[in-house]
């Protein structure tokens, strides 16, 4: 059966993005649910990314007679349905197994921009045969350089096209939710997860169907599938080396667009665009890296203001609906990518998952412009706002 023959019952059931969080809550054990929701220190900036779209209100115009919004996007030299995407996490398939194909397959039927991870559950290999042409590689800079050819050709060769460098991990942040809910790598066979396991049954029966999730792209180069020690290779061969050199060189390694992911600050913005990179992405990492960084939402119109249009400029934490996307859109970004909810979706309800939360992300902005009374991106940014 097809998503859209489920279409109206999951919007009836579920139609919003917490909806989904809800539902999948119940069917993900506390290990995984700590590693996906879960920030660090007190999660404060977890809240505040949340708030800082909650302050810009828009002032809508009426009387325009019927609107047509219009989102398809071109980016890069490709053309999306709309000017959303699915940004790159790891570790996808403690969280549901599998995720990255259910979303690939996703991305694939609705013209939508899928990232993977250097750490993900999957290989680039499997993915790129279900994504097509829309998939994008997310790179954690390896510190050898025979890993990072490796890593990039094998990319390459499987179709992905837009190349993400993850710069806002200087190294692995320690995450408390995660230590005290136990996770570990490999996961540990206790007594607490046994329980876990037996009271998510849905979860525990499709990974054993997948066996338990394994860092299936690095194992390849840790001439030791024992998950202990590839977490210890991903620890000491990945991140921790990026420099400005660094981003030259994957630029003319790749040699398609580059984007640098995880900026914050108005003056790395400008030495990215004047060193040849296509792209910023500014994000705090969804509040799982930094807990004193800015919202990513408050560094984006700076941002924005000094690159001035010489590359596209994508945003994501704390996206949790259309408007949310139509805010973050209306002060500058080019593009928009959600993590959290799209794994939300697939933990929820499977292969449809990904489908149901882009159609809720989608039309919601749609809707959103009707209000605002606007049919394009370009006349969104005139819109007059007030900032709470």
């Amino acid at each position: 059966m097809s998503y859209e023959k489920k279409r109206e019952q999951f919007s009836n059931r579920y139609p919003t993005v917490m909806d989904l969080a809800e539902r999948a809550k119940k069917r993900m054990p506390q290990v995984a649910l700590a590693y996906l929701d879960g920030g660090t220190g007190d999660e404060a900036l977890l809240q505040q990314n949340h708030t800082a779209f909650q302050r810009i209100a828009f002032i809508p115009r009426f009387c325009k007679g019927p609107l047509q919004v219009n989102t398809e996007t071109k980016l890069f030299g490709k053309t999306y349905a709309a000017p959303i995407g699915m940004a790159p996490v790891g570790l996808t398939g403690l969280m549901w197994p599998k995720a990255e194909h259910f979303l690939a397959a996703t991305a694939k039927r609705l013209q939508i921009p899928f990232c993977l991870s250097t750490v993900a559950t999957e290989t680039p290999e499997t993915v790129g045969e279900i994504v097509g042409d829309m998939g994008w590689f997310q790179l954690y800079p390896p510190k050898d350089k025979p890993l990072l050819h490796s890593l990039l050709q094998r990319a390459k060769d499987t179709g992905f096209h837009t190349l993400v460098v993850t710069a806002d991990v200087p190294m692995a942040s320690r995450r408390e939710r995660s230590k005290r809910a136990g996770l570990s790598m490999p996961p540990k066979i206790t007594l607490k997860m046994i329980w876990q396991g037996i009271t998510h049954p849905n979860w525990t029966y499709h990974t054993l169907l997948r066996g338990m999730p394994r860092l299936r792209t690095v194992e390849h180069y840790a001439n030791n599938n024992d998950m202990k020690f590839v977490s210890g290779f991903v620890g000491n061969r990945l991140g921790g080396t990026l420099d400005w050199d660094y981003c030259q060189e994957l630029k003319a390694l790749w040699k398609g667009p580059v984007v640098l992911k995880g900026i914050l600050h108005p003056e790395d913005a400008v030495k990215a665009v004047e060193i040849g990179l296509d792209g910023i992405y500014v994000s705090n990492h969804g509040g799982r890296q930094f807990n004193g960084a800015v919202t990513a939402l408050e560094a984006l119109p700076h941002i924005v203001k000094e690159v001035k249009g010489r590359v596209p400029i994508l945003f994501d934490s704390g996206i949790r609906t259309g408007l949310d996307a139509m805010r973050a859109l209306y002060l500058g970004a080019d593009f928009i990518l959600a993590g959290r909810p799209f794994i939300w979706g697939v933990a929820a309800l499977g292969k449809f998952g990904g489908d149901h939360t882009a159609h809720i992300l989608i039309d919601d902005l749609k809707n959103n412009m009707v209000q605002l009374g606007v049919e394009s991106v370009a006349e969104l940014r005139k819109a007059e706002i007030t900032l709470g």
